[in-house]
């Protein structure tokens, strides 16, 4: 703790007994050519703290925040920034010390806690590790060297500092460890001198305790001789120096990344879009290429280019016959139901070869229920249509950032959907009235003929008058016609019919449908709404391009870390080759 305030020249940090740190506290350190030292909070933009005092009760006031004011700690880190001339550019993380034992007030999990938290800063690769031992203690039962050893093993990111060296016993001094041959380390270790509990409690101050440690270095018997690379001003010169050397190495991969995120940013600024234009002009032609995109997409799910175009040949190959099966023939065929019709069609004079009129009646009855599952066809391929208009709009990227324009083409897009719909509905509705109004009479005069073949295309199974056939061939006209066999008969004869009826409606609707829906909206989808934007002023034509505000800021936050971006690669190609 003590080791950063000496590199800062400040107090700053809380004291106390036990855990002091009990959040990570992230000390950024900024060299400033002149003028009043002073610190800000992240958490406080803002708000400058030139009394350090007051700094010190922030930093535990922000802890209790978190924590309480207990004893518990917190991975979530402080941000603190000091800008003062009398500090070199660095950035030091103040973690929890390393602890052997829970006390009181603390989970029993506080030692692998704290051990945890430690390792999650120190091995980032590109951390540096500043490894603090007292000199009063044996090195080799360091916590600090024991977690850097294993996390950096080549010790390419560790820095040994020791401290206390002016507390040691007399006649022992720390010179094994300092030169390297108790604990070689690849970096040379630095001894410090922090100010004594007597000092803190005389409230010495950071530029005398200074002094008073160069003082020390230099009139050592024993550490006269590394004074110049010893104490708390010369480690952070010599942290600042090796951070600048790691960066300098590292700028050709830092410039490739600072590259591949302008790329990315640029691209990202060409998918958001960049900002409309204020002139009528420029607006209209960009309402239309938007809706011309939405269009193509459109028109790809239909083609085959992107999903869901085949849902509309599902209603044709599954939906409709399934619909066609389902009608209830066999009841309105019925014995019951056939004689009932037939003898209401003669009314009080019965008919006197065959029942014209009761046949009609039959026909016409059976052919009006096909009247359902053609509008239900309609109305299927209306709904996926309209799926079709949503996710297009959704699919067109242009479009995300105008959600009133894309409103607007959603509502033309069903206008116009509805249009098609009713136009397809009077026209299947047609194509079964026809069939209502203009029975096809050389179907009876061959179906003797045709049923001896191939049996009732409607239903696939014999037909009666074929059982009744079977003995007597000739006995069609023989039987009575109040007989069970004779409605059996006519009852068949219709059902044929409409079994060929119901042939023909599975091609021709389709057809129909497709033709009135499906091909008017890949050729006009939005043809009257073209007609009604070339109408709007330029004040209507903004309102359609007004964009999301929450897209507006990203498309500022973008623009703001594009422009950072371009800075640091500018700033770092004006460095890069400077020695």
């Amino acid at each position: 703790m003590t080791v950063l305030e000496s590199i800062v020249g400040r107090d700053f940090l809380p004291r106390g007994s036990g855990i002091v740190t009990r959040r990570p506290l992230v000390l950024q350190l900024y060299k400033i050519d002149e003028g009043q030292e002073y610190a800000e909070f992240s958490h406080l933009p803002r708000r400058r703290f030139t009394d350090f005092a007051m700094v010190r009760k922030e930093i535990q006031d922000e802890t209790d925040r978190v924590t309480g004011k207990s004893k518990q700690i917190s991975p979530v880190p402080i941000h603190l920034s000091i800008y003062s001339p009398n500090v070199v550019n660095l950035t030091l993380i103040d973690l929890p010390g390393l602890t052997k034992v829970a006390v009181e007030g603390q989970p029993e999990t506080i030692v692998e806690d704290i051990e945890n938290m430690v390792r999650s800063y120190v091995e980032k690769p590109n951390c540096i590790i500043l490894a603090i031992s007292p000199a009063n203690q044996d090195i080799a039962t360091s916590d600090a060297i024991k977690i850097a050893r294993e996390v950096d093993p080549s010790g390419e990111r560790t820095f040994g500092v020791l401290t206390k060296l002016d507390l040691m016993d007399k006649g022992t001094n720390a010179l094994d460890v300092l030169e390297g041959r108790s604990y070689r380390l690849q970096h040379p270790w630095v001894g410090i001198v922090n100010r004594s509990q007597a000092d803190i409690n005389k409230n010495t101050d950071m530029v005398s305790a200074r002094r008073k440690e160069r003082e020390y270095f230099a009139t050592s018997p024993d550490y006269g001789h590394l004074s110049s690379k010893m104490g708390s001003e010369y480690l952070a010169k010599l942290l600042s120096k090796h951070l600048e050397s790691v960066i300098r190495a590292r700028i050709p991969s830092i410039t490739s990344l600072i590259n591949k995120s302008i790329d990315e940013l640029e691209s990202e600024m060409d998918h958001l879009g960049r900002p409309i234009a204020v002139d009528a002009g420029a607006q209209l032609y960009t309402i239309l290429e938007l809706c011309r995109a939405f269009d193509r997409i459109f028109k790809e799910h239909l083609d085959g280019g992107r999903p869901g175009g085949d849902r509309i040949y599902g209603v044709f190959d599954n939906q409709l016959p399934a619909a066609l099966r389902k009608l209830p023939f066999d009841r309105h065929l019925s014995l019951q139901n056939v004689r009932k019709i037939v003898s209401e069609a003669d009314g009080y004079q019965p008919h006197l070869i065959a029942p014209e009129q009761g046949y009609r009646r039959l026909i016409e009855g059976s052919l009006n229920y096909f009247r359902g599952p053609a509008e239900a066809s309609v109305d299927a391929v209306h709904f996926v249509l309209k799926e079709l208009v949503r996710k297009s709009i959704g699919e067109t990227q242009e479009l995300r950032r105008f959600p009133t324009l894309q409103g607007e083409i959603a509502a033309a897009a069903g206008e116009a959907l509805e249009k098609f719909r009713e136009e397809s509905r009077k026209t299947v509705v047609r194509l079964v009235d026809m069939e209502s109004s203009y029975l096809t009479v050389d179907f009876f005069r061959k179906l003797p003929q045709e049923v001896e073949k191939v049996g009732n295309p409607a239903t696939g199974r014999k037909l009666p008058q074929e059982v009744e056939k079977a003995g007597n061939p000739a006995g069609a006209l023989a039987l009575d016609r109040y007989s069970e066999g004779h409605f059996r008969r006519i009852a068949s004869n219709v059902s044929s019919y409409v079994g060929m009826v119901m042939e023909t409606l599975k091609t021709t609707l389709p057809k129909a449908v497709v033709y009135c829906q499906v091909k008017e909206a890949k050729q006009s989808l939005l043809n009257h709404f073209y007609t009604q934007i070339g109408k709007k002023e330029g004040k209507q034509l903004a309102q359609l391009l007004d964009e999301d505000p929450a897209l507006m800021e990203r498309r500022q936050q973008c623009a703001k870390r594009l422009e950072l971006y371009k800075s640091a690669r500018d700033e770092i190609d004006s460095v890069s080759w400077v020695r």
